[in-house]
């Protein structure tokens, strides 16, 4: 396990990580915005033009994805103790197809922002709840039969998204289309995720050591005095309600929490009180650095921050399976 003073090290390097990857985002984009009107934007309401697109576009754009980013991260890194499975995604149990479903229901009927956030959520949590049912048989669940329902349960909400694809109107076609692939140009007031994501963490921070022995087996923690149902059935729903905020908030992005914690495992090792916060800060830096590539990379043009996580998740997980493959040779 890490010392202290290392784990210290680590949380540091990630939190200036951070607040650079938040610095450039509001920095960069079709409006360059040179380092002091950000200040004078966010110090005292100045900076003319450049000053009101830090405060009412760019900061609520990237705090909000950094708490997405960091939802995604610390519930795939939750999911990957819970399940005892490397590949274990935020994803994985069909919340984001049932958010799916909510989100293009309301762009279907013309609903607004809200609609479409309030919508997402009812699906997300529905998901949830229903896979928790179907997997919850007479004896309780084991990871290996919430992991199997949970992909039936995506497979078939998946199938209900593409149907919905092929019927509805063209002209909500590209709406659709970019809350499935992820976007942030819709976002509001950060204040709500940015919440969130402190009570996910500061409810997840104190079960860091049994999770610790959770991540060893469920026989192992048992016979150590840890309660596992209950821990199994409060890391589930924790990471369903942080998936399904993320979620509701960005679309559908993938990879942040498979990729992240993986990354983040190999650096600091497996001791849950600094892989848990460390999956936070580089989540959330990860998700803002990939954003503001989508908004300059065909400025004035906006691609959808999922294709550039998958753009950078992709190789990563490619790399992380040679380098196990390699290892186990």
């Amino acid at each position: 396990m890490p010392t202290r003073r290392r784990a210290l090290l680590i949380l540091a390097a990630l939190a200036g990580l951070s607040q650079l990857s938040i610095a450039l985002a509001l920095m960069v984009g079709s409006i360059s915005i040179t380092p002091f009107e950000v200040l004078a934007a966010l110090v005292d309401n100045g900076g003319g033009t450049a000053g009101e697109v830090v405060r009412s576009l760019r900061l609520p754009r990237a705090l909000t994805g950094f708490a997405c980013g960091g939802l995604l991260a610390l519930a795939g890194a939750l999911l990957q103790v819970l399940l005892r499975n490397p590949l274990a995604d935020p994803y994985v149990l069909g919340i984001s197809g049932g958010a799916g479903i909510g989100a293009l229901l309301a762009i279907v009927f013309g609903f607004g922002v809200a609609g479409v956030n309030g919508l997402a959520f009812v699906g997300a949590l529905g998901a949830m709840l229903l896979v928790f049912g179907l997997a919850h048989g007479e004896g309780g669940w084991t990871h290996s039969r919430l992991l199997l329902t949970g992909v039936i349960v995506a497979a078939g909400c998946g199938a209900v998204v593409t149907l919905m694809l092929a019927i509805a109107p063209e002209d909500r076609l590209r709406g659709m289309l970019f809350w499935l692939m992820g976007d942030l140009s819709q976002t509001g007031d950060p204040k709500l995720v940015l919440i969130l994501l402190a009570m996910v963490l500061l409810i997840s921070l104190p079960f860091a050591r049994e999770l610790n022995l959770l991540a060893r087996g469920a026989d192992v923690a048992q016979a150590l005095g840890v309660a596992v149902r209950p821990l199994r059935r409060g890391v589930y729903l924790v990471a369903s309600l942080a998936t399904a905020a993320a979620v509701t908030h960005a679309g559908a992005i993938g990879f942040i929490g498979l990729i992240v914690p993986h990354l983040v495992r190999l650096a600091t090792g497996n001791d849950q009180r600094l892989l848990l916060p460390a999956s936070v800060l580089a989540g959330g830096s990860l998700l803002v650095i990939a954003d503001t590539l989508a908004r300059t990379v065909l400025a004035p043009q906006q691609l959808p921050v999922g294709v550039l996580t998958a753009l950078i998740g992709v190789p990563a997980f490619l790399f992380l399976l040679t380098r196990g493959a390699a290892g186990r040779g």
